[in-house]
Parts: structure tokens; sequence; C-alpha cells
């Protein structure tokens, strides 16, 4: 008996082996099973790239061919090492380096040694592949620039590193992913499905051919197109614009929140970004903490926003029954405040109401209607508290929901802000300490793309849709739903109505009177915003910013802009010409104001970016 219970345990066992034997070998083929297997190989096929697109269909983004030399650790042979070196034209030194680091990442799994071959050395390689055993050459897709301008929101593709691998199985090393701008935005899109084919080996480790006759083969799929709302000539006329300066533009399309304009200054060629010179190129661009090329200032620079916040003032102010549209505010070079002090102005006609205020960018009036608002609440505290709420409606400070992967909140202080500041109740504070606020200036901070995004509300009374610079993907007939949805701002349009005469008057009779446009009715508003840092520990005054808004046309509005010049003097001098041009260039095709054109083109502003360190004085008053 016992003999019999033993050869029933040896001929079970023995059979369980043999069915799960012929189950791995025959029914078996789970990925995972096949990519341990060392008589197959698995080799990914990398998907072309997604294009990239402008609003009207211009390609601004491809893709060109590239080839990168692959190792598999374990499997590479005793090879000479001086010869692949000088046919690839890099130092042996190097080469070792990244064979260690491909054994540390993997024995078994491929690794890049070598990316962005050109086709000359991959030509020239492939003849001698046989002679490096271990070693072979993987064909993938490299972004072709169709463009030399756009890089801030284009972005680039870069090699993945060992944290986006531990985050994201999809990604091997070697891989490249999207990195700033759109490419980074909508990566998963863009990137495409890998292909996976597996290959026979014998047992000398050689591929005989495809396993199961590609049966198990996965094809590649090719990333998405997608088309932006830039529009392309008026993004390089833009960056064209601001050669010799530094700071943002933004445009937009008021009736659907499109982006048509995105100008970060300095820029540089996106191109910069592609090939073995990536690296040393971003490097470059990186460490110049000077004029930051890769620094966005239209949607990472927090700046005073100046003048063009006394629409905003307004608004508030009529919406709190705090002034009327007939009271008028005496100014003689400023509004008297607090103990003796002078809220300042510049010279105009006085007295002036909320219209003509406007026009003529009367900081009296705007003080006044500040004050005003605060004062209608039983305290400085909920005054504050209630304009903030007014100002956050228009999706102020506050990441604006845009879909970009960068930004920055800007800056509307609140009642809290202020009883930290000054100890409240110990230490109370009244509306007169924050009076800055009323005309862009005290601690109110907004990116370019925040003032352009207010104005595009104004334009549209009241309403807008979150900025997004997506307009289409290939296949897909809606956009996310975020872009779609209206929102409404805490203003009643009623009150809009004035403050667009007001904006008119800039330009019919106020402070943009000689940058009209022929045939074309632009609201808009002038702003002087003073600019400070600090030079060996001393807070120093520096040039003045010169900003300014605006959206055209008055009753029909088809583009709001927003342009923050660093030290550009005042409002009108650089933003106001370059706002009237750019409008004039998207709504006509084609710029008649040739002497607003030329004098931005001939005049830069590099001298006074190097006062800093030249030492030469800073021009303050005007």
């Amino acid at each position: 008996m016992r003999k019999l219970l033993l050869l029933f345990i040896v001929l079970t066992t023995g059979l369980l082996f043999i069915v799960r034997l012929f189950y791995l070998q025959v029914y078996d083929t789970s990925a995972t099973v096949l990519s341990e297997s060392n008589a197959i190989k698995q080799q990914f096929e990398i998907p072309q790239r997604g294009r990239i697109y402008d609003r009207n269909g211009k390609l601004l983004v491809s893709n060109q061919p590239s080839y990168d030399l692959m190792a598999i650790p374990r499997e590479i042979k005793p090879f000479d090492t001086l010869k692949l070196c000088t046919l690839l034209n890099i130092e042996k030194e190097q080469l070792v380096k990244q064979l260690n680091k491909a054994r540390v990442f993997s024995p078994r799994h491929p690794s890049v040694i070598v990316p962005t071959m050109s086709q000359e050395e991959f030509a020239f390689l492939g003849e001698q592949m046989r002679k490096f055993e271990g070693f072979y050459i993987q064909k993938r897709s490299l972004r072709d620039y169709q463009i030399d301008f756009g890089a801030n929101f284009l972005g680039f593709i870069q090699e993945v590193h060992q944290g986006i691998i531990n985050k994201d199985p999809y990604y091997k090393m070697g891989d490249l992913i999207g990195r700033q701008g759109v490419e980074q935005q909508y990566e998963e899109l863009l990137r495409g499905k890998k292909g996976i084919q597996y290959l026979q080996k014998d047992r000398f480790n050689r591929v005989i051919g495809p396993y199961k006759e590609g049966q198990l083969d996965v094809k590649p799929e090719e990333g998405k197109n997608i088309y932006l709302t830039i529009d392309s000539e008026l993004q390089k006329y833009g960056e064209l614009l601001m050669q010799g300066k530094r700071g943002g533009i933004v445009a937009i399309e008021p009736t659907t929140g499109e982006i048509l304009a995105l100008v970060a200054a300095p820029n540089y060629d996106p191109a910069l970004m592609v090939g073995r010179a990536r690296s040393e190129n971003y490097t470059r661009l990186y460490n110049d903490s000077i004029a930051k090329p890769m620094f966005d200032r239209a949607l990472l620079g927090e700046y005073a926003p100046g003048s063009p916040f006394k629409a905003l003032t307004g608004l508030i102010a009529l919406q709190e029954d705090a002034m009327s549209l007939q009271d008028r505010v005496y100014c003689n070079g400023g509004l008297p405040y607090g103990r003796g002090q002078i809220f300042g102005c510049h010279h105009h006609r006085s007295p002036l109401a909320m219209i003509d205020g406007i026009a003529q960018s009367c900081n009296a009036y705007f003080g006044t209607a500040y004050l005003k608002t605060l004062a209608k609440f039983d305290n400085v505290q909920e005054g504050m508290t209630a304009w903030e709420k007014h100002l956050k409606s228009f999706g102020l400070g506050d990441f604006m929901g845009y879909d970009l992967p960068i930004g920055r909140p800007g800056l509307i202080p609140t009642a809290k802000m202020y009883n930290r500041v000054y100890g409240y109740p110990e230490r109370r504070w009244g509306a007169a300490a924050t009076l800055s606020n009323s005309i862009g200036q005290g601690e109110v901070a907004l990116t370019p793309m925040q003032m352009a995004h207010f104005t595009a509300t104004i334009a549209n009374k009241g309403w807008f849709y979150k900025p997004h610079i997506l307009k289409k993907i290939q296949g897909v007939d809606t956009l996310p739903k975020q872009f779609e949805e209206k929102n409404f701002t805490t203003i009643e349009p009623k009150h809009f109505e004035p403050i667009i005469e007001g904006l008119h008057g800039v330009y019919t009779s106020g402070t943009a009177y000689n940058l009209r446009v022929p045939d074309i009715e632009i609201c808009g508003k002038t702003g002087t915003a003073e600019n400070y840092t600090k030079i060996d520990g001393v807070t120093t005054q520096l040039t003045d910013h010169s900003t300014f808004v605006a959206f055209a046309p008055k009753d029909d509005p088809k583009i709001a802009i927003a342009v923050f010049v660093e030290n550009g003097y005042w409002g009108s001098r650089y933003g106001g010409r370059i706002a009237s041009v750019m409008i004039e260039k998207y709504i006509k095709g084609e710029v008649t104001r040739k002497d607003l054109e030329e004098w931005v083109l001939t005049h830069t502003l590099e001298e006074e970016y190097a006062k800093p360190l030249s030492g030469k004085p800073f021009r303050i008053n005007y």
C-alpha cells in the first residue's frame, strides 16, 4: 500500500509539472511571461508624436527621424571600445559611464547609450553593428519645429529620469516626455501608445524571427494631432515687437476665452531643445539669471498692474452704490488723506466724474471711490472682504484654471492679511492704509494673463470663459468641460457700460489719444507701475514699468490684450504702442500705423536693464 501511495505521489507531481509546462509554453502568452523569458526578446516601437497646429491650421511642430544606440547589458560581448567611440564621435569615458548606468538600471532590459544620432551617424554605424553584439539601433522621432518662436507655450521633450519611471510604468529608460507648455500639458494625447514586438531567439541568443509569427505583437498608435488657439502670425509679430525688452503680452478672444498670443520676452528658438546639444543649450538658458529666457513672464510674472486696475475699482464702487456716474471729484495734483499726506496725481482738468476719470486716469477720483466703497460697511474689515470677493469673481488672486502647466495666482490683499500685518485688534488699521490698492499699486499683484483676462471680462460686460490654448483634438468633437462653461462676475452688467465708455475715452480724448488706429474703435487703459528692487541690500526705485490693456472693436470685441514691459517708463510709451499695432494686425491683417511700429522696433531697453549693474541713474519722474 505504501509503495502504491509513493507511486501515486510521484506520478501526480510529474503530471502537474507537465501540465504547468504545457500551459506556460502554449497558452500563457502574457506580456510579463514573455518579457521574462530568455528565449524571447521584447522590443518596443515608439509611435510618432502628435503634430501641433495653430488656430488656422498652420503646422507649428512636426517630427523628424532620429536614432538611438541601445544596449542590453547582459547580452554585450567583448568589443572594440575605441572603434565604437570613433564611429560615434564620443569619448571613451562617456561610453563607459552610459554602460555602467545601463547595468545599474537593468542587466536584462535595453537602455539608451547614445541618443539622437543623426541620419549620417546612423548610416555610418549601421554597416558595423554586427561587430558589436548586445547593441542595436532604435528609430524614434524628435520634434521638428517649423517656427523659431513660441517656445514658452510649446515646451519641449526630454529623456525621462528614474523618478518619472518609478511613478509611471509606461515609461522606460531612454523614453522621451513632454516638458513645459502644451508638450507637457497634453503629453498623454501627443505621445500615443507604444507598440511591442516579440522576437524569438535561438540557443546562441541570436534573433531568428518573430515569436509566434507576430500574432502577439501590438502595433503602435500615433499620438493625436492638436490644434492650438494661438494665431501664429500674431504671436510672431508680438515676439518681434518685444525684442530688446522684457515682459509679457497676452491676447484673448473675449467671446471664447481662446488665447490668441502668449508672448514672453526674452524668448528662445525652440529648436535649441532638439538633438544632442539640448542639454547644453538648456543649461545655458536656465543659468541666465539676468535675462531669464526660460521664465515665462506672461504666466509667472506677478506685477503691480497700475492704472488699468482703476476700471475694476470703478466697477466695484458702482456695484456697491458708493459712487454714482454724476459724482465729481476735485483733483489738484492729488487726493489729501491721512495726516497731511497727498495721494499724488498728474495734472489734468478738474473736477471729473467716472467716465472722464477713467479717460484722464485720475488717481484722486479712484482713491475716493475706493475709500467710499470700504466706508459703505460697518468696519474696514467687512469692506475689504467685499472688495476682495468682487475681484475674485473675475478669477483674480487665484490660479485661473487655464490649460498650461505653470502659473502664479497673483495677489488680491485680504482683511486677514492686513490684520496679520498690523497686529489687529491690538493695532487697528483704516482704509487709508491700503489706499494704493485703488490704482493697482500697494499689495495688488497680477500676471499679464490675469490682466488680459479681466480686460476680456469687461469687454463681455461681466462674463467669461476660462482662458485656454487648446482649440481642437484630432478625432474629438468637444473641449474639456471647464472651457465650455460660462462664468459670471458679481458685478451687474449695467455697470460695465459707463466703464467701457471711459475706456473708449482713453483713446478718443485721454492718455492714449495719439495711439488711435484708423477705422477701429479701441477701448483701453494706460498704466505706469512703480518698480522697486533691492540693490546691495537697499530698496531702490527703478524706472517704472509700462502697462496697457485694451480690447476692440468696442461694440463687438474680437481681441482683448494686456501688454507689460518691464522698465518701460509709462503706459503709452511702450505698452500702448505695442497693443495698438497688435490689435490692428489681428483685426485688419496689416498695420497702417507704421510710425508706432517703427518706433517700437527701433527702441530697446537693454541699457535700462543694465543700470543695476552699470550704476547709471534710473529715470523716475517724467
